[in-house]
């Protein structure tokens, strides 16, 4: 078995520090006190992350405005990441994790069904942590299209 333990509501969300697109470290424990939205995404510039990153980017004044910063993280190099940013106009923070060493702990890296296929990857996951750095939702295997709507209405916004 591949899979990793899945975080749900309650668990502290676990540590890390990684690198964004600008070369910039961000450690998850800075941002205590600040409400964090984290979602793993398979890969830049690919049609489904694509979207997905284009439809935080179109909904992150809301979503600051509610108090929430938010960090998308892949196994993608910080090269890839520049190019993703600099293309599509991403402002948020886009780190990685080219060891997938946060995917595992987050348990956003496992066996997934793709067109039928069994095999291990990114599973498109997203995280709400509170102030206080614990997890207020844990999403696993959401889709692309749709999912920030889905995550404000969950959200209350």
């Amino acid at each position: 078995m591949t899979d990793f333990p899945r975080l749900a509501a309650g668990d502290t969300a676990p540590d890390f520090t990684l690198t964004d697109q600008t070369g910039r470290a961000v450690s998850l424990a800075s941002l205590r006190g600040q409400k964090v939205v984290v979602y793993f995404y398979p890969a830049a510039m690919t049609p489904g992350c694509t979207t997905q990153a284009c439809d935080f980017r179109d909904n992150l004044g809301s979503l600051a405005s509610a108090g929430y910063q938010v960090l998308g993280v892949s196994k993608d190099t910080q090269a890839k990441l520049v190019t993703f940013a600099e293309t599509e106009h991403l402002t948020f923070p886009l780190l990685s994790d080219e060891d997938l060493a946060v995917h595992r702990a987050y348990g956003a890296w496992g066996e997934k069904n793709l067109y039928g296929k069994i095999v291990t990857g990114v599973l498109r996951s997203t995280f709400v942590l509170d102030e206080a750095g614990v997890v207020t939702l844990a999403l696993y295997n959401v889709k692309a299209t749709g999912h920030v709507a889905s995550l404000r209405k969950k959200l209350g916004l």
